[in-house]
């Protein structure tokens, strides 16, 4: 195999005189020309009496290239993996690229940029371009892609064939003269929207084409460049830049970063949004950053406020759907209807009232369209560009005010999406509180019910506080999410949530549910320390409880008023309160309520030091841990109980039940309290004289388990004392 020509560059409309091939004349040496459909220019007697034909000279155009945007960036990782396949040396003999991605992503301007770079390098003579418009109203047909680049080539309008074979011919055997003359060059095909549209423009050898597309062009034997928004700083950058190129005194990007982050974020970090946001802000120079973002933030949808007068991105995304199918438009919108940041398959197949299995490929359809994004690791769960979503959303709400049907009909839809989400809520609360129940068809373990909750959080979350969900749903968020929420230390987010569902109580007059809610967020007052608020709403669910006689929740607000009067080290109190709580459980039989109240009892006990009493209310209570076959609560008896014999001296049985604690605690997966366990065994440790590795090691492993919850605070107590730094 020979050594390739490297291709000499060449200047846009020049002309080579090297051999005779179709749309050149080469005088008296006819050798390899093509007399078909010639266009006749003048003919006369030759030596051999042969009556022959020539070609007129017909410009050329070598490079429609246009000049880069100055605003330009970000992109260089991109373009040095597309330059990788143009390389002449790489060893594609007709290398095939494809530029996938949203609409507004930058497909045809990293396709220039990279154009240049390999004209730069002198890899190509030059690039020839079409325009496509596949996603015109009218896209362009292959054979007018033909006819463009023919005529680019140097080919007469007479001389090129009237059907798409004959053009597509014509078009390869001019590729190829030029191969054999040396000369490369680089189809690019813009804004396609169909295989059909570019097979026909496909080379047989030596030359390369880019196309770019919204949607994954299958069957080209293409090499896919899936293209994704920018960088935040590169966001930043293009802002800045564009608005030098107008004015290169403007420094409000350098004068407001924050505000210029915020931007582009609420841009997408789109580069067509932000050139249109740095249109207007040119149009305004006096205008603050700042006061752009708030337009941004406060209109009705963040896409009115992204058009310039000459670009519209809602309308550049109204214009997507006309491509999509009525089953994949649907889709779309009632995808709209979701409030959170990604939807798995199941909560589709509710949402549309299909499985599983019918919903799959819809969703596939729209990944390929570049609408919706899969998730690659989880290939179960999907995603929108953040403007496309806020697209979605408004789709949905025009569609539910064209009519009465579709309203209901959407309506219907979201009701199914919500019933999902509680549903699963509640099993995976009940599961995981687990209290003897059996374990639930949904969730075959505590590992799964915490992988559902943490893949689904921010969904229920923004579910909950939609202004969608009914009273109902929005209490029933609130009851169901708290446990987990508790769990994984999720602080914030549980005083929100239990907040929001005791308002939702509130409005539909229920006492009982009020009651139950202002015991939440006691609770989650508790949690952050805001303790007089807590002691507050403790006594305002008592009380309701007690209007409304139930006395196993009365019992319920003894034993939680308890543990937060402990905060304050009222702790006769606190012996009290428990003991009432105590008696009310044993009235009502309520063996959980009596477990959890000799174990608050045991630990108001061992603050006033009576520690015989506090171990035996530990000991009851890990009986009746037992007996309801509750695991996770026996982990944290036997923590207690450790932390009593230490304090009555019994180190030895202290450091077991630590143990014990510590292993159990890891597999229930509760990281908290199994990082409060292991510093429990650090200080039996300690008291015991046992050697400082073994301490350490018991402190390392409780930040540890802080660390895995995000409890950063504890686990930098926990690896100060690890290193000694606390005494």
């Amino acid at each position: 195999m020979g050594a390739k020509k490297k291709p000499g560059k060449r200047k846009s409309g020049a002309t080579k005189d090297k051999r005779p091939r179709q749309g050149q004349w080469a005088g008296s040496n006819f050798t390899g020309a093509s007399f078909q459909r010639s266009q006749v220019l003048g003919s006369g007697a030759q030596n051999n009496t042969i009556n022959v034909q020539g070609y007129a000279a017909v410009p050329t155009a070598w490079n429609a290239l246009p000049k880069l945007p100055q605003e330009f960036t970000g992109r260089e990782g991109e373009i040095a993996k597309i330059l990788s396949l143009l390389d002449p040396e790489g060893g594609a003999d007709a290398a095939v690229g494809s530029v996938a991605g949203l609409p507004g992503v930058g497909k045809t301007t990293l396709a220039y940029g990279v154009s240049h770079a390999a004209l730069d390098k002198g890899w190509f003579t030059g690039v020839q371009l079409v325009n496509l418009r596949g996603y015109d109203a009218n896209p362009v047909p292959p054979q007018d892609a033909l006819e463009a680049l023919l005529r680019a080539l140097g080919v007469a309008a007479d001389h090129i064939p009237p059907t798409l074979d004959e053009r597509a011919g014509l078009y390869r055997s001019q590729l190829d003269a030029l191969a054999s003359d040396g000369e490369r060059f680089l189809i690019l095909a813009d804004n396609a929207s169909t295989s059909e549209q570019i097979r026909p423009l496909l080379p047989a050898r030596h030359h390369a084409v880019l196309v770019t597309s919204r949607h994954t062009l299958p069957g080209l034997g293409a090499r896919l460049f899936n293209l994704h928004p920018l960088q935040p700083a590169a966001a930043v950058e293009l802002l800045s830049q564009r608005l030098e190129v107008v004015d290169p005194d403007d420094r409000r990007v350098e004068d407001e970063p924050a505000a210029a982050e915020e931007l582009a974020a609420l841009c997408g970090y789109l580069p067509l949004a932000l050139q249109i946001a740095a249109a207007l802000l040119a149009d305004d120079p006096d205008q603050p950053l700042s006061e752009r973002v708030r337009m941004l933030t406060d209109a009705g949808s963040r896409l009115g406020g992204l058009d310039d007068g000459e670009r519209n991105l809602r309308a550049v995304f109204d214009e997507c759907l006309t491509r999509l199918t009525y089953q994949q438009a649907d889709l779309y919108r009632l995808l709209g209807l979701h409030p959170g940041p990604d939807i798995s398959t199941p909560a589709v197949a509710a949402l549309t009232h299909q499985t599983v299995d019918q919903i799959t490929p819809l969703l596939r359809q729209l990944v390929q369209a570049r609408l919706l994004i899969q998730n690659s690791q989880a290939r179960d769960r999907w995603s929108m560009h953040d403007l496309l979503r806020v697209h979605a959303q408004d789709q949905a709400r025009i569609t539910m005010a064209s009519s009465r049907v579709s309203r209901r009909r959407l309506e219907q839809a979201r009701t199914r999406l919500t019933d999902h989400y509680i549903r699963h809520a509640e099993e995976a609360d009940h599961h995981l509180r687990r209290v003897g129940k059996p374990v639930h068809v949904l969730f075959s373990s505590r590992d799964h019910v915490l992988a559902w909750f943490d893949a689904e959080r921010e969904n229920l979350l923004a579910t909950a506080h939609s202004d969608l969900s009914t009273l109902e749903e929005t209490a029933r968020f609130g009851f169901a999410l708290g446990g987990y929420l508790d769990w994984r230390r999720r602080l914030q987010d549980l005083l929100a949530i239990r907040a929001h569902a005791l308002n939702a109580c509130q409005a539909l007059g229920s006492k009982i549910n009020q009651a139950g809610a202002w015991n939440n967020l006691g609770n989650a007052l508790g949690r952050l320390k805001r303790y007089d608020e807590a002691v507050e709403a403790h006594q305002t669910a008592l009380r309701l409880y007690q209007e409304v006689g139930d006395v196993r929740g009365q019992a319920s607000s003894w034993d939680h008023l308890g543990n937060i009067l402990g905060s304050f080290k009222r702790y006769d109190e606190v012996v009290e309160a428990h003991q009432t709580a105590l008696r009310l459980y044993q009235e009502v039989g309520d063996v959980r309520g009596q477990s959890d109240a000799f174990n608050n009892l045991g630990n108001a006990l061992g603050n006033l030091e009576r520690y015989d009493e506090a171990l035996e209310a530990h000991q009851i209570s890990l009986r009746l841990e037992h007996q309801l076959g509750d695991t996770h609560a026996q982990a944290v008896s036997w923590n207690n109980i450790g932390t009593t014999f230490r304090a009555l001296g019994r180190l030895t049985e202290a450091i077991a039940a630590a143990e014990k604690s510590v292993a159990m605690l890891t597999q229930e997966v509760d990281w908290t309290r199994a990082g409060e366990a292991w510093g429990e065994l650090a200080v039996t440790l300690s008291a015991s004289g046992a050697e400082q590795s073994r301490i350490q090691e018991a402190w390392e492993q409780s930040a540890a388990a802080y660390t895995r919850v995000g409890d950063h605070e504890e686990a930098a107590t926990s690896r100060a004392n690890a290193e000694g730094r606390n005494t």
